[in-house]
Formats: C-alpha cells, sequence, structure tokens
C-alpha cells in the first residue's frame, strides 16, 4: 500500500476506513498505527494494541460515500439510487445529467456505474457546491463534470440516456429534460413531498413521454435469530421516485 491510499479495515463487527500513513487510529477495540500499512497489502491480517484483528480491504464506492463523504442537504440513499438504475436500464459508456447535485452523492453513484461515459451535473448553491466537489475529487472519477449553472435555465446537453431531479421546483426542468433526451432516454425526479409529485407527473403529461410510474421503495432489515422479527427501528420512506420515458 501507499501513503495516503484508502483501505478499510474489516471485522465481523465493524468496519472502519483509514488513511495509509497518516499518524495512528484510535478505536474502540484499540490502536493502529497507519503508518505500518505502508508495506501491507489488501487481504493482509493486522492486530490493534490489544490483539483485536482486522483484514484490509480495498473499499468500493459504497464505502467511500458511507464513511468519507461530506453530506449538507438530504442525500438520495444508495436503495432508491440502485432503484433508478434497474428500472432505467442505463448502462457503460451513456451520458447522463444529474441535477442538483448537493453533496454530489448520486452524482458519483451513477458516474462509477456509466464511466467511461459521462455525467454532467448542475447545482447553483455555493456551499453545496463546495462540498461536491471535494466529494467528487475524492471518489477518484474521472468522467463528472461540473456546473455552476440553474438547470431551470436550460440544459446544454443533447442526445441524452438519463436526466435525474432532485430539487427545488423541479417541475419547470421537464421541458428542458425532454429536450435534452434521446428517444428512449428516461427522466427521474426525486419528490420528497406528494404534492411536488403531482406538480411533476402534470408536466410530465404534457409533453411526449411514456412509462410513467412513481414508485416508493420500502427497504426493511429483519434480525434472524430463534423469534424472527423486523427490525423496529431504521430508514424506509426516504421519498417517491418518479420515472418516464421519452417517446420522441
Amino acid at each position: 500500500m501507499k501513503n495516503g491510499e484508502f483501505v478499510l479495515l474489516l471485522s465481523k463487527e465493524k468496519s472502519y476506513l483509514a488513511e495509509v500513513g497518516k499518524g495512528k487510529l484510535n478505536l474502540q477495540e484499540g490502536m493502529i498505527d497507519l503508518k505500518s500499512l505502508i508495506k501491507k497489502k489488501f487481504g493482509d491480517v493486522i492486530k490493534t494494541h490489544i490483539g483485536k484483528k482486522f483484514t484490509l480491504v480495498e473499499p468500493n464506492l459504497n464505502d467511500l460515500l458511507k464513511k468519507k463523504m461530506k453530506r449538507l442537504p438530504q442525500i438520495i440513499m444508495t436503495k432508491d439510487a440502485a432503484l433508478i438504475l434497474a428500472y432505467t436500464g442505463v448502462k457503460s459508456g451513456n451520458l447522463a445529467v444529474d441535477a442538483g447535485c448537493g453533496s454530489g452523492f448520486l452524482a458519483i453513484f451513477l458516474a462509477n456505474y456509466i464511466k467511461p461515459g459521462k455525467l454532467v451535473t448542475y447545482e447553483i448553491n455555493r456551499q453545496f457546491a463546495k462540498v461536491a466537489k471535494e466529494n467528487i475529487k475524492s471518489s477518484g472519477l474521472k468522467n463528472i463534470r461540473f456546473k455552476m449553472k440553474d438547470v431551470r435555465k436550460g440544459i446544454d446537453e443533447k442526445n441524452v440516456n438519463l436526466v435525474t431531479l432532485d430539487m427545488q421546483y423541479c417541475e419547470k426542468v421537464v421541458k428542458h429534460a425532454y429536450k435534452s433526451l434521446k428517444a428512449g432516454g428516461w427522466l427521474v425526479v426525486y419528490s420528497p413531498y406528494v404534492e411536488q409529485v403531482k406538480k411533476v407527473v402534470k408536466e410530465i403529461e404534457k409533453m411526449d413521454f411514456t412509462q410513467i410510474k412513481t414508485v416508493e421503495n420500502i427497504v426493511r432489515e429483519w434480525q434472524v435469530r430463534d423469534h424472527t422479527l423486523p427490525m423496529r427501528s431504521g430508514i424506509m420512506h426516504t421519498g417517491f421516485l418518479t420515472f418516464a420515458r421519452k417517446v420522441n
């Protein structure tokens, strides 16, 4: 491993993201000198000063999103981001537009999936933009282009495979999304409230879209034991996803 590289410390109970060579990591399970990791390799097992074992694992994108990326506004959770992939069928090499960028989580998630295709993301809030740019840089992805621009005034890109909207007044962007999309391309709108869903669908129905649907994605974790029960707490409802496919 190289100095400054990120590594996931993985045990059966917990996982931690650490930067190789950067001081000492103090955990409940003991202390680890991160300089000692420089000559290690992924798959090696190390011990804390009190003997707790961790396996050194190469972190994937979800590890980085969960443990490293900064959050400011509410993000689209991975369960909803994955549903966007499943319902739209976007693939490697596609062109996608995302607005607003927020902390950049959805942009990073989609860009990782469609690479070497390109993702262009729009944002107008300077505070959000600063955090998003830092997160995009930390992701290591080179196929994301950031635009500090009000998407309500138009989308520059044409023949786009996917447009995702997660912002206020997104119903005002539907017409721009329609013009930007190629035939067969998808518009996906994330809405926190039903009132926004109704406004979005009203605008979608004015244009040549098909396969229009709004869904709520609820994931419930279960405790598997002698008496198996669903978890009594956790994130279930997050928002509504409205899908529409351009006909022509």
